[in-house]
């Protein structure tokens, strides 16, 4: 079984009730699919728990029919495909991923969360969502000792991330590729690994192997 945080302050509760709109959202669907998780997402560690992580990856929101239905972030849709066979390529991950959380993939020395942890309608949180969740995302970026590079993917998830670490959002703009240092963990911002960005062309597989080339790069300092 992937490793997953346990009861901690960067973890909501199964049923946190933070989000009004996001709560009554995920209760339908307990209704509707009581196999399914149901629930926030809690963040994708290595077996070696938070003290070996050095890359933490963001996205912005668990998948209705992904990572919603399987407890495990980018698990069940298709970002999950292209991320966890990037991490591969990098060494950041090993084992078989067959997209469900018994299978044997495993991180290495990088843990994956979301902006926002519950699944939102239309997987489009509002603003007083991410500024809430950010209550999670902050302690989760502090508990790790040793991180050094943050993969933001998409605009929200890098804002949030932004502001999680105290900075201006105009300071540290989201560019696909750009990176940004600062006195913490490096910034590399990516077009969201989404079958519409990949489908339209915004976000090839060459672009977002790019992005982790540079990273696996970094961390080889």
């Amino acid at each position: 079984m992937p490793a997953v945080a346990g009861s901690s302050p960067a973890e909501p509760s199964r049923d946190c009730p933070l989000c009004p709109r996001l709560h009554d959202f995920i209760a339908e669907w307990r209704h509707r699919e009581p196999a399914w998780h149901n629930a926030p997402v809690p963040t994708f560690l290595p077996p070696e728990g938070r003290e070996s992580v050095r890359l933490l990856v963001v996205g912005l929101a668990p998948g209705l029919r992904g990572a919603n239905r399987t407890g495990r972030p980018f698990t069940g849709d298709f970002a999950g495909d292209l991320l966890y066979r990037t991490l591969k390529t990098f060494g950041l991950a090993r084992g078989l991923f067959e997209a469900r959380p018994d299978d044997s993939l495993e991180l290495v020395g990088t843990a994956i969360t979301n902006a926002v942890r519950c699944v939102p309608p239309e997987n489009k949180p509002v603003g007083a969502e991410i500024a809430t969740c950010r209550s999670f995302l902050i302690p989760t970026i502090e508990s790790f000792p040793r991180l050094e590079a943050i993969v933001t993917l998409g605009a929200i998830a890098h804002q949030s991330t932004v502001r999680a670490l105290g900075h201006r959002v105009a300071a540290l703009p989201f560019v696909h590729g750009a990176v940004h240092e600062t006195a913490g963990a490096t910034l590399f911002p990516s077009y969201h690994c989404s079958r519409y960005n990949t489908n339209t062309g915004r976000l090839t597989e060459e672009m977002f192997v790019g992005v982790f080339a540079r990273v696996a790069e970094h961390l080889a300092r």
